[in-house]
């Protein structure tokens, strides 16, 4: 789950009324519980804002840690949810679900959801 602040007109959550955020709230523990229930729900978790974030970065002199990504662009990862669906398109079905979790104005964020596959781990080596 992506958010940015420059491409959606949406303050930051925890400026939301307290009644938007319990919407948006209630609204993804629902969809936990419903992925849950039909087993393909693996894992779902939120950030914290990027403001907390670092970017380390290893070197001979030891880590360089700067301060978050994409500063400029206000862009930055959400969450994620990690499901095990039996198509790509059931996939693709709720990634579009939540795109839509209720906003701060009740309405759907429609925040841009990445889709992709994670890779299985490589083999053993004998």
């Amino acid at each position: 789950m992506h958010f940015s602040q420059s491409d959606l007109d949406v303050p930051p959550i925890p400026s939301w009324d307290p009644a938007a955020t319990a919407e948006h709230i209630a609204f993804m523990r629902r969809w936990v519980a419903e992925l849950t229930a039909t087993g393909e729900l693996v894992e779902a978790r939120g950030l914290a804002m990027p403001d907390t974030a670092r970017i380390v970065r290893g070197g001979d002199d030891g880590p360089t840690v700067t301060g978050g990504p994409f500063p400029a662009d206000k862009e930055f990862l959400f969450g994620w949810w990690t499901v095990n669906c039996a198509s790509e398109a059931r996939v693709l079905e709720i990634a579009a679900l939540l795109s839509a979790a209720p906003g701060h104005d009740g309405k759907p964020m429609n925040m841009p959801i990445e889709v992709r596959e994670v890779l299985p781990e490589p083999e053993a080596q004998s």
